[in-house]
């Protein structure tokens, strides 16, 4: 009997069996119960082998998704950059890994392990995914073994607008010639190593003197793009790429919604385009693939936003940046 089948007489039984029960669902057949579980088998298997769980020493931190038999995994790239330990669990071998590519915009790194023979992903070849579409994605996971859990499609694919506007994430020290006196933690100043004492130079080639060129240098800018940033340290002048980090990133403003949600991810605005499912998922599940029924990929997971909303790119925006990102690494 396939998962769709199953799916079905499993429901049909527990409905039965719940309206002899006080109208509640036994425990076994509720949305992640073990029974209903148990009927996306052939999809965990495509998660065993397809997907990885990112590692921070002993600590998972997020997930990935295999692109290619050579060693290339997609992931979150604001959940695994600047991890001092990183390693990758494909199926039940653990890799050393490194971060080859990031692209900004998406949060979405692109991570090389040392291996061959991979399974990746097969992309599925539809463009957009009907609501109610169910979908599976990786759930806890042990050493040895992934769970599946299932949901659905639950609204249209769109833009999710950054919140609160662009900024660097550093703070200018008062009557200095740009001289950087903080740098926020969760900022793309932070990601992409600015420290207390540089002194910033020029923005996009724009010169920066005080805290005012840099507002009027960031004013036209959007969240999730990057500047080139020109600054000095210790007499010595250095360019870097630095992602513009949304406002409402670094400076947590919780509405009632977000302090009944639980933990959600760190960056989940500003994605040009997402398809939203209601698996629950935990904050540090972002990053693996989403699956249909058959097992065929239909975007990569990138946010848990709320209790009822998760995020993911949709599987062709996934593909094209896979292929940009697998060539970038390869310049």
């Amino acid at each position: 009997m396939n998962a769709k089948l199953l799916f079905r007489a499993i429901c049909f039984g527990a409905l039965a069996t719940a309206s002899h029960a006080a109208q509640n669902l036994e425990s076994d057949f509720r949305k992640n119960g073990d029974a209903v579980v148990a009927a996306f088998e052939p999809a965990r298997q495509v998660l065993q082998t397809s997907s990885a769980v990112m590692r921070d020493g002993r600590k998972d931190i997020a997930y990935g998704t295999v692109v290619s038999a050579d060693g290339y995994i997609l992931s979150k790239a604001s959940e695994i950059q600047n991890v001092a330990s990183l390693t990758v669990i494909v199926d039940a071998t653990k890799y050393d890994a490194r971060v080859v590519a990031v692209d900004a915009i998406w949060d979405v790194a692109l991570v090389k392990i040392d291996a061959q023979g991979l399974k990746p992903v097969v992309y599925a070849t539809e463009a957009d995914v009907p609501q109610g579409t169910w979908v599976v994605a990786n759930g806890a996971t042990s050493l040895t073994r992934r769970r599946a859990l299932p949901g659905i499609i639950s609204a249209k694919p769109r833009e999710i607008q950054a919140s609160g506007g662009a900024a660097l994430g550093v703070v200018i020290k008062e009557k200095s010639k740009a001289e950087v006196a903080d740098v926020n933690e969760h900022s793309g100043a932070h990601e992409a190593g600015l420290q207390k004492g540089d002194v910033l130079v020029a923005i996009d080639g724009k010169k920066i003197t005080k805290s005012e060129d840099l507002m009027a240098a960031l004013k036209e800018k959007k969240a999730g793009s990057t500047v080139k940033v020109t600054f000095r340290r210790n007499g010595k002048e250095e360019t870097i790429e630095v992602r513009l980090a949304a406002r409402g990133e670094m400076y947590e403003e919780k509405t009632r919604n977000d302090e009944m949600s639980g933990e959600y991810s760190q960056r989940r605005t500003g994605f040009p385009k997402v398809i939203q499912h209601d698996i629950l998922g935990r904050k540090d599940s972002v990053g693996g693939p989403l699956l249909d029924l058959d097992g065929r990929c239909v975007g990569m997971n990138i946010a848990r936003a709320d209790r009822a909303q998760s995020f993911a790119i949709p599987v062709s925006e996934l593909k094209t940046l896979a292929e940009k990102l697998v060539k970038d690494a390869g310049k």
